[in-house]
């Protein structure tokens, strides 16, 4: 019994340890710009284990020197009550399941032989901008939930400690747009060689909806759905409240 709880008192400090770095890190935001984020840093680990190269794009620019039109478009399409939510969306969250619910329905509804053919279809959906730098930027990508509560944990914390034009701006900085490409900065030289802030309506809306899977629409690039995906946002990017 005293082994059980010498082991219980160490897992509990090694936890308590692990919550007061991810404090300190993320109160270091105030004032510091981060350097790379976990994602980043697995990816060029993966990049350079394919391809033998390190393939990193990265050009860390100040809020200012982002194209509003890049901010509202990247609002629009990945969380359109950023600036009003806590950096979590809980209603966002509960539509989010039930489309999940209702899609593994509808695979299970199939014959017994498709359905053991047919791939568990993968909804996105539901996670705020807080949220995704919550985990891209000190988490791993498995998808556990222990890791998903340390996710809604370093959300909280990133809202307590910054406001929401500094989250959007370690966001927009740090968000991959490609293969080792990281950040707006170095995602308008990629696709359009100018600048960010230099950024059209068009061009910005066209790089908001690469975000879930930017490494397929950088092979896509002629894709109908990245053209009239676009549009869309586009013409929703009004509406856009910047922080």
């Amino acid at each position: 019994m005293k082994a059980l709880l010498r082991w219980s008192a160490c897992l509990l400090l090694a936890w308590l340890a692990l919550e007061l770095f991810f404090v300190l890190r993320v109160a270091a935001l105030t004032v510091l710009d981060p350097a790379s984020t976990a994602f980043q840093r697995s990816e060029a680990v993966r990049i350079r284990r394919e391809t033998g190269q390190l393939r990193w794009q990265q050009q860390w620019v100040p809020y200012g020197q982002i194209s509003d039109h890049l901010k509202r478009a990247v609002i629009a399409s990945e969380d359109d009550g950023f600036t009003q939510h806590d950096g979590v969306d809980w209603d966002a969250i509960q539509k989010a399941w039930k489309r999940n619910a209702q899609a593994e329905a509808r695979v299970q509804s199939l014959r017994p032989g498709s359905a053991s053919k047919t791939r568990s279809p993968k909804v996105v959906g539901g996670s705020t901008i807080t949220q995704q730098l919550a985990k891209n930027l000190l988490l791993s990508g498995e998808r556990t939930l222990p890791r998903k509560a340390q996710e809604l944990v370093l959300t909280l914390l990133l809202e307590a400690f910054l406001d929401k034009q500094r989250i959007l701006e370690i966001y927009l900085n740090s968000v991959e747009w490609g293969e080792g490409v990281f950040g707006a900065e170095a995602a308008a030289q990629h696709y359009f060689r100018k600048p960010a802030a230099r950024l059209s309506p068009a061009e910005a809306a066209r790089l908001a909806v690469m975000l879930p899977r930017p490494k397929y629409f950088e092979q896509m690039p002629n894709s109908p759905y990245l053209a009239s995906r676009s549009g869309v946002i586009q013409g929703r990017m009004s509406n856009s409240i910047l922080p």
